[in-house]
């Protein structure tokens, strides 16, 4: 009889290590607190519009096809997509009307790059030649394996490989050896916010985040990344998975040192083995009581320990289409990116933020009704417990009023308040609310050095045999490629105990 594996939250990383997991063999039931799929890979329907809600961006596609590759399906049945080619627009605030389209096109690339700074062109490809080989150490040694054991990272050979990321730099002062033009450096540096860390305080080897973007491109997937996460459900439940949507998990069983199921409506749920797909540190806190289980992760710590950047957000039906804003993506940048990013994660009110706009009805006009377009617009912000101001009706009003005024001095937004048909936002509150991030940050753990890799929670619970952890706050970190090479490793970790199956994670 297949053993039984349960997994709470049906986010990317719970919805891929259950498929792997199902597809291995295992009889696995998900249970969610929510009535979808996908965590924060979410939808918002409203009057006829479709947004997605969190993730926007797709990035290493195929980490996204493998989930379906490796149960012998074919990806573009699933999530067919399409690569942008320019993939976004970048705007300086105190130039709106002239705007730099940034392609994944060498030669179109080279020419937007010249025409911000021709003196720093050459720094530029010694940048992509300094973080690719980076890249490269990482992806087959670090970001696609688990650290289980003290010495699976101090050792000789994965030491020598760690001290090529050169990892005590931070990704402002690795940008500035190479470029010094200020609007070409937060053209690149500023993608660390897609892991919630500001490039200022961010480990110079994640620049090789706009390093693949320049190098392998940006896609869309038709009907936007919610499709992802529906898709991965329909291929769970191909498979024979059961997933129980609506049921808030209370509690993981632990007895005698060994998860033996799941609390959950007041009922205790066995299974062989968990897979905790909740936020980390809110799972730590909430749903592991018992204290030996917990490990070196007490409450104490959990609260001491450093968190990511949190976001706002506008969904708006709009009564047009933007025919002059041409670009899926869009970036608006203030002037003073460092005082923008240091009052977030000092926890200031920002009076002169940046933001990002996506329009995902340009690409699939079924996400908005005929002739109409969905804004999507993201404002990164600190998270619920650096805050010095509260998340109520004025500071969402404010916020709104900031960012409307701002895009009114972008050609083809000028009238944009009049515009709007329908609107909704989420704010850090809601991001702790609906989705259990704990502090509302949206991306979990932040990603400092001491609260990376090795030193990051891993998988395996290192004191309670027979649970396994997944998602952005667990090992490698946040991201979608990079959550689901988080439920890879989740999958083969809780494998590897079970049948005794030792994996080759070099990822070649």
């Amino acid at each position: 009889m297949s053993k039984k594996v349960i997994v709470i939250g049906a986010g990317v990383a719970g919805l891929a290590s259950a498929i792997r997991l199902q597809h291995a063999g295992y009889k696995v039931e998900i249970y969610e607190k929510g009535p979808l799929p996908g965590g924060k890979m979410n939808r918002i329907e409203t009057g006829g519009y479709k947004f997605d809600l969190g993730p926007t961006i797709v990035m290493m596609p195929e980490l996204y096809r493998e989930i379906f590759e490796l149960c012998g399906r074919n990806a573009d049945d699933y999530i067919p997509m399409e690569r942008l080619d320019p993939m976004y627009r970048v705007y300086y605030k105190d130039i709106p009307n002239e705007p730099f389209d940034i392609s994944s096109d060498l030669v179109e690339l080279t020419k937007t790059i010249e025409k911000i700074s021709e003196e720093d062109m050459e720094g530029f490809f010694l940048y992509l030649h300094e973080i690719y080989k980076r890249f490269m150490v990482a992806k087959h040694n670090i970001i696609q394996r688990p650290f289980r054991k003290f010495r699976d990272f101090y050792n000789f050979s994965m030491l020598k490989k760690a001290l090529k990321l050169k990892t005590f730099d931070t990704a402002d002062r690795f940008m500035s050896k190479y470029m010094k033009n200020e609007r070409l450096k937060q053209m690149i540096s500023f993608q660390t916010l897609y892991i919630g860390i500001s490039p200022f305080k961010s480990p110079s080897f994640y620049t090789m985040i706009p390093m693949i973007q320049f190098m392998y491109g940006v896609w869309f997937i038709k009907g936007g990344m919610f499709t992802m996460a529906h898709a991965m459900e329909k291929l769970f439940k191909e498979l024979g998975g059961t997933i129980h949507y609506n049921k808030n998990v209370q509690e993981i069983d632990i007895q005698n040192g060994k998860a033996r199921g799941i609390l959950v409506d007041g009922e205790k749920v066995p299974a062989d083995f968990v897979v905790c797909n909740a936020d980390f540190p809110y799972a730590i806190k909430n749903l592991v009581k018992d204290r030996a289980a917990k490990g070196r992760f007490t409450d104490k710590k959990i609260d001491k320990m450093k968190y990511s950047c949190s976001c706002f957000l506008l969904y708006l039906g709009m009564n047009r289409k933007y025919e002059e804003i041409e670009h899926v993506h869009n970036f608006i940048f203030t002037e003073d990116l460092k005082k923008n990013l240091d009052d977030i994660f000092a926890g200031n009110k920002l009076t002169n933020g940046s933001f990002y706009v996506y329009i995902a009805s340009k690409m699939d006009p079924s996400l908005a009704p005929e002739g109409k377009d969905g804004l999507y617009i993201l404002m990164p912000v600190s998270h619920v417990a650096s805050a010095n101001y509260e998340w109520n009706e004025e500071t969402i009003q404010d916020y709104r009023t900031y960012i409307l005024n701002t895009l009114m001095k972008i050609r083809g937004f000028e009238q944009i308040e009049q515009e709007i048909v329908t609107e909704t936002c989420i704010t850090p509150r809601d991001f702790e609310s609906k989705f259990n991030a704990f502090n509302g940050s949206t991306f979990g753990l932040m990603p400092i050095l001491s609260q990376s890799n090795h030193m990051r929670p891993q998988s395996k619970a290192k004191d309670c045999d027979n649970l396994y952890f997944t998602g952005s706050s667990t090992h490698p970190g946040a991201g979608v490629p990079i959550v689901l090479l988080s439920a890879r490793i989740a999958a083969q970790e809780l494998i590897q105990d079970d049948q005794g199956i030792v994996f080759d994670y070099s990822g070649k």
